[in-house]
């Protein structure tokens, strides 16, 4: 090659380097994969522990709250007064047991307790002297008559069963039974000065003198007694030692070996260690066979004929319209069954506290007996029920 062309290529080779060097750089451009460390996205079902909303019904325990009427009404006003009672013996123990209970819970009413007697009780009665009076007995007509001069208006309440024992000194081993007939034979009023003697009343007892003690003829045990055992109400004899006080008579019998008396059941609960009943047999085999002895069963099932008998308290009806005898009334209907327990006598049915209570409220006046007097054999259910 020729010097001439050969500069020439070196000229452009040197021109080519030099606009080489010039130009802008470029970046490549490769398509390839690459693999690139990502999070992954992925949807999908995941189960997680989570706290479960559930929608139920749920009973709390809470205060509730109420919108109500309320009437307030101002404190009542404390009881206060006087109450006089008087009457039967054999019906004081309970009236005082629920004079005295009363008292405590209504300490400014005072319940004044007197003893007078069935009889006695219904003449202060009757002569608007007391508000109550205590009767071991209907009322008779007589009284009904007296009480009707005076205006006096009266609400008959039962309040207890009562027996009426026939007594004897614990050292008398004879008499261990006697019947209606032997019972009537001693006391009818033509017994007096004649039959004075044990023997008289039946030929295998001692042929000693019998002597007798008896209630006054106040009493209305006495009157009972008498009617249901004669068969007349007073109707007696009058030889024998009398009294309207049942403890003088407990210490009679028990102070005389050859004494025989009668009271009621009560008095000789409070002294089974100084006397000794006799059992009675009416010779009726509906009330029972053979002799009987007087308790709470027998008393109150009807089966002690005819010596088993209610008692009574009798209401003034002008005195039921004072706010303290109303208490004493209900207190007394609501509490007797128990108190006439706790001193020796024998509860009414409960039903018949509710007949008597509901008398009271209706102030139903008059004697379901009629003044006719006591009626052995009859219950109360069935008297009280006449007026339902």
């Amino acid at each position: 090659m020729s010097r001439k062309y050969m500069a020439l290529f070196s000229l452009l080779t040197i021109i080519g380097l030099v606009l080489a060097s010039c130009a802008t750089p470029t970046a490549q451009v490769v398509k390839e994969t690459v693999v690139v460390p990502v999070e992954k996205v992925v949807k999908e079902t995941v189960v997680v522990p989570v706290e479960k909303v559930v929608k139920e019904t749920v009973v709390v325990p809470v205060e509730k709250v109420v919108k109500e009427t309320v009437v307030v009404s101002a404190a009542p006003k404390e009881l206060s007064g006087d109450i006089q009672v008087d009457g039967s013996s054999t019906v004081y123990p309970i009236t005082e047991a629920v004079a005295e209970e009363f008292g405590k819970v209504h300490k400014n009413v005072k319940v004044t307790v007197g003893i007078s007697g069935t009889g006695g009780g219904f003449k202060r009665f009757c002569a608007g002297e007391t508000d109550i009076a205590d009767a071991s007995r209907p009322i008779k007509q007589s009284e009904i008559d007296a009480c009707a001069k005076n205006n006096i208006e009266y609400i008959e309440l039962p309040v207890a069963y009562d027996g009426l024992a026939v007594l004897v000194h614990p050292s008398n081993t004879w008499a261990q039974c006697m019947t209606v007939k032997d019972l009537k034979k001693l006391w009818e009023p033509e017994a007096q000065g004649v039959v004075t003697k044990w023997s008289q009343i039946r030929p295998d007892w001692p042929d000693k003198e019998i002597h007798l003690l008896g209630p006054g003829v106040d009493s209305g045990t006495f009157d009972y007694f008498t009617e249901a055992i004669v068969g007349k109400a007073q109707s007696s004899r009058g030889d024998f030692q009398a009294s309207e006080d049942d403890n003088v008579l407990v210490q009679g019998i028990a102070s005389d070996p050859l004494a025989l008396g009668y009271f009621g059941l009560a008095y000789f609960e409070e002294n089974k260690d100084k006397l000794k009943l006799v059992a009675i047999d009416d010779e009726n085999p509906d009330n029972g066979a053979g002799c009987v002895l007087p308790d709470l069963e027998t008393v109150q099932k009807g089966t002690y004929q005819p010596l088993a008998r209610p008692l009574f308290i009798y209401v003034k009806k002008a005195s039921a319209e004072r706010p303290e005898v109303q208490e004493f009334i209900k207190y007394y209907m609501r509490r007797g069954a128990e108190l006439s327990a706790e001193v020796g006598y024998i509860a009414l049915p409960a039903k018949v506290y509710e007949m008597g209570e509901a008398r009271f409220n209706k102030r139903i006046v008059g004697s379901v007996f009629g003044g006719k007097g006591p009626q052995p054999g009859i219950t109360l259910e069935v008297l009280l029920a006449k007026e339902q």
